[in-house]
This record gives C-alpha cells, structure tokens and sequence, in this order.
C-alpha cells in the first residue's frame, strides 16, 4: 500500500500544474463532501440526542407578540 501510495504521489507531484491542479480537485471534492455529510449527520444524531433541536423548535414557535413592542421616537 505504501508503496503504491509512493507512486501516486510521485506522479501527481510531477505533473505540470493546471492537471496537478485538476487531479487534486477531482480526489479531495468528493472527499470534503462526504466529510462534510458525515459531519452534518453526526451533529444531528448529536442534537437530537442532547435535545436541542427540541429547544430551537419551541423557540421559533413563540410567537411574535411575546416580543417587545420598540417604541418610535417622532421627529422634532
């Protein structure tokens, strides 16, 4: 596997570097995405567990007239 590696390494290292460029686009896009995926769901399993997203729902149901009322200055 190291070796093999070695080899792959090599040959994208010596590549001019608009394909250098490309290759290493072409490997790591799809990589941070699934990354990204398994991020997002991990904290959302995490959330859930925690009881968070229960927290924020019940936030955004409050409605609009528990708020504050802002009072306007008139112009002098």
């Amino acid at each position: 596997m190291a070796s093999w590696w070695d080899s792959v390494e090599l040959w994208v290292a010596g590549l001019p570097f608009v394909p250098q460029f490309a290759v290493v686009l072409a490997a790591m896009v799809p990589v941070c995405l699934a990354i990204a995926y398994l991020l997002d769901r991990t904290l959302r399993v995490a959330l859930r567990v925690l009881g968070r997203d229960r927290i924020a729902a019940r936030e955004a149901a409050v409605p609009a007239t528990a708020q504050p009322r802002r009072i306007r200055k008139e112009a002098a």
